[in-house]
């Protein structure tokens, strides 16, 4: 298959800058060149190293002793360094450190309270789903992402961490603006940063009205939590181990699904044919390949960093022990080596194609929240579609979110829908 794809190449010298928002909102053709001219790539102003290929991010993930997470997972000068794992919990640390703290967090994040928390999900789809359909039958319209993509994710991780409902919103804008990046400026902007201590902050405090008054949360299971269960004097979470979880919790796990919700709303209504497929009929079967192509074609997550402890010699070129190198899962996800046809988005993709997909990383870091997510966009779809028989997106006024690490949009307004 040829490197030349369906996004076209930009002539020219080759830039990879996620920092510039021009390249935020379109980063798949830089990303084919890469993958096709410079599959190790420098860039030279940030000092960064770039993998696209979807073999060699793969390798990355699984590969013990090189890519390492000690320095944070951030490209931003300031959310690099050895303290990243005081908001990256163990996103930010390597071997036996990381091994204990993501064993503990388990023990109150487990496989069991997520689905548990499927009824409360499905009462909190239909509760914004029928207000989103009472604005649209009213002529008024709605938006995805402010009246429901936005909404739900963050009630359900609120719920399950203990947030009460009158901070939720607060908590969200904390967490969007955590994520934004302002354009021109190579760092986390100074809105960010005080954002992020504001989180801190309310999470310290929330900490200390559980250890007085402990509730069935998942704060007050972080903190009960021991890795010998059988011993009260086990090893246990620290309070700023805890309050770091919950920071990723309601960043990473809040935004990536939120921005998951609202890519499979724009992307299927850019498809005439197969939105028909999916909700001509209330046939459910469609709802997987969906969520799991939108995965794959345009995923939440495009760029982890990586600091490197050894030098990686690929492709011609050798990345020096030290760097700091960005695995670029947007990019790995159209690999046509691959995927066929990768830039085409296709419900119907083969599963064996989608199975490959590189979404929620890989090895010992792979996405501990991978299947909330799922769960939570499996539930809101179907309703969607048991629901609605028609939708109409206009494509035109959705507004992309900006972000180095994270895409998505910040607006998907509807402007009618059909029930059924």
């Amino acid at each position: 298959m040829s490197a030349l794809t369906s996004t076209g190449m930009i002539p020219g010298p080759l830039v990879f800058d996620p920092f510039d928002y021009g390249f935020q909102e379109d980063p798949y053709p830089v990303y084919a060149r890469c993958r096709a001219e410079d599959p190790l790539h420098h860039n030279e102003q940030h000092d960064f190293w770039v993998l696209t290929r979807h073999a060699d991010v793969q390798q990355a993930f699984r590969s013990e002793g090189i890519y390492s997470n000690a320095m944070g997972v951030s490209l931003e000068p300031s959310a690099w360094g050895p303290h990243a794992h005081r908001v990256m919990s163990f996103l930010g640390m390597d071997g036996d450190r990381q091994k204990r703290l993501r064993s503990l967090v388990s023990k109150g994040f487990t496989p069991r309270r997520v689905t548990e928390l499927a009824p409360r999900i499905e009462q909190l789809t239909d509760l914004y789903l029928t207000r989103c359909l009472e604005l649209a039958d009213s002529g008024e319209g709605f938006d995805w992402i402010t009246d429901f993509a936005g909404k739900l994710p963050m009630d359900v991780i609120s719920e399950m961490m203990g947030v009460p409902e009158a901070d939720r919103d607060e908590v969200r804008r904390l967490a969007d603006i955590v994520v934004h990046r302002e354009d021109g400026v190579h760092d986390v902007p100074e809105a960010g940063v005080q954002a992020s201590l504001d989180l801190v902050v309310y999470y310290a405090d929330m900490l200390e009205q559980r250890k007085k008054q402990p509730t069935d949360d998942l704060t007050s299971a972080l903190l009960a939590a021991r890795l010998d269960s059988d011993s009260r004097d086990g090893d246990r979470l620290a309070d700023d181990e805890i309050i770091a979880f919950l920071f990723l919790m309601v960043v990473a796990g809040n935004e990536t699904t939120t921005k998951l919700l609202g890519h499979a709303l724009f992307h299927l209504t850019s498809h005439p044919a197969q939105l028909a497929d999916v909700f001509a009929s209330p046939d459910l079967d469609l709802v997987n390949p969906w969520i799991e192509e939108t995965l794959r074609f345009d995923t939440s997550s495009q760029v982890l960093a990586r600091h490197l402890l050894q030098d990686v010699a690929l492709h011609g070129k050798v990345a020096p022990a030290g760097s700091k190198l960005a695995l670029v899962i947007g990019s790995a996800n159209r690999d046509e080596r691959v995927f066929d046809q990768p830039d085409v988005y296709d419900i119907h993709r083969p599963k064996e194609e989608l199975a490959q997909l590189v979404s929620f990383g890989g090895g010992r870091h792979f996405c501990l929240g991978a299947n909330l997510a799922r769960l939570e966009a499996q539930i809101a779809l179907r309703e969607l579609v048991t629901r609605v028989k028609g939708i109409d997106v206009v494509h035109d006024e959705c507004v992309r979110v900006h972000s180095v690490s994270v895409r998505g949009f910040a607006s998907v307004p509807v402007a009618s829908v059909e029930v059924r």
